[in-house]
């Protein structure tokens, strides 16, 4: 009866608290943005924001999760390091306010220095969920040691983190720079004050290395999972990938447009955890590598165009780049159906081996002149290629 009652509160109360985590979020998002407006205007506009948009993506994805699936860990701890983070950077901001740039009567800013720490360790939550994707079970009792090790190393590191906000505070002594680091750190000594290198990188390594089996983890579950395990794991790499690639991409640019594609992270998650249009993602692997081939091979056709053109026949650029994009432009729908034949060949097979079994159909049909046999081979192919569990046939006997 006890256990019943605390099922059906927790069921009650979760979808209500994945909200309320939700607003909070949002609220101390646009508060952060306030903030950082009064502290420092110059501060990228478009870099601040793409980071604001992604946690907001992060915080939907962990309150759409969290409501579905309020006994998964995962969306919980989505919304609990989205709130960490935003709360850390607006007390971060707040701090500046009050102590760097002469603001001393605001109200609570000792509690903003103590908050705004909280900004570094909210990222050692996110390793957790990839551990935990997709179902926040993990795959064996051993695993249990080492979050054990984790946590106890994050532990280290938060106390380290907080100890000489809590010093400053404590004793009436707070100086910040602009960039919010206390430039007082005399409050403490020994390992606390001035933690010792050989203890920090050594515990800042091992962190790196336990979040990195957690990836290895998931890497080696894939290669052995079947079925809808596998698609979730795809889903899984699929946003780990993009997530990786934008932020370089962002380098070689020299925008912070690219870092969007991190938010691929959190959205290919949410789909693999709620498992919504799982079976998509063979389809959409194949095309996004399809198209990227594609556009890198008319970029460099385009450019080999131009460059001979200008450089070796003499034509002017005007008519050597209008030449390069009908070029490039012509070669685009036949170049991309071969990079897609054999994207898919390697990436997509189902659909490669559907494709093909369809097309060897067709060419049966047109020879076919009984009807029995067309319906049985039909009812073959339909068979070999989905795989249903039924399959029938109806045909109209009008004429």
């Amino acid at each position: 009866m006890t256990r019943e009652v605390t099922a059906r509160r927790f069921q009650l109360i979760s979808p209500a608290a994945a909200t309320v985590l939700g607003v909070l979020v949002l609220v101390l998002a646009a508060a952060t943005v306030v903030l950082k407006d009064l502290v420092d205007p110059r501060l990228s506009t478009h870099h601040f924001g793409s980071g604001i948009a992604i946690v907001l993506i992060f915080t939907g994805v962990g309150v759409v999760v969290a409501r579905r699936q309020p006994r998964n860990p995962i969306g919980w701890i989505l919304l609990i390091f989205t709130t960490l983070y935003t709360l850390g950077g607006g007390a971060g901001f707040y701090a500046v306010l009050a102590y760097a740039l002469g603001h001393r009567g605001l109200p609570l800013a000792p509690v903003a220095v103590l908050l705004a720490p909280l900004l570094a360790p909210s990222f050692a939550l996110f390793p957790l969920v990839i551990v935990l994707f997709p179902d926040g079970r993990l795959a064996s009792r051993r695993w249990r040691w080492v979050l054990g090790a984790y946590a106890g190393l994050v532990a280290y590191l938060t106390i380290v983190t907080f100890a000489p906000a809590v010093a400053a505070v404590a004793g009436h002594d707070i100086r910040l720079d602009t960039s919010g680091n206390l430039t007082n750190a005399g409050h403490l000594a020994g390992g606390l004050g001035n933690p010792p290198g050989w203890l920090v990188v050594p515990v800042i390594v091992s962190i790196v290395a336990i979040g990195l089996s957690f990836v290895a983890h998931q890497f080696l579950s894939w290669r052995r999972a079947a079925g809808e395990r596998r698609q979730q794991l795809k889903w899984l790499a699929f946003g780990a990938a993009i997530a990786v690639v934008s932020p370089v991409l962002a380098v070689l640019l020299g925008t912070s447009i690219p870092l969007a594609g991190i938010a691929a992270l959190p959205v290919s998650m949410g789909v693999g955890i709620l498992k919504y249009r799982l079976y998509e993602i063979d389809r959409i692997i194949s095309r996004t590598l399809a198209y990227a081939i594609v556009t890198g091979l008319l970029v460099g056709v385009y450019a080999a165009i131009v460059l001979l053109a200008t450089q070796v026949v003499l034509i002017t650029t005007p008519v050597a780049v209008a030449g390069s994009t009908l070029a490039a432009a012509a070669l685009f729908n036949p170049l991309r159906r071969r990079v897609q034949r054999v994207v898919d060949r390697r990436f997509n097979r189902a659909r490669y081996d559907t494709d093909k079994i369809i097309a060897v159909f067709a060419a049966r049909l047109q020879e076919a002149v009984d009807l029995d046999s067309v319906r049985d081979d039909l009812v073959g192919v339909v068979h070999h290629a989905l795989e249903p569990a039924h399959v029938s046939v109806w045909i109209s006997q009008r004429g």
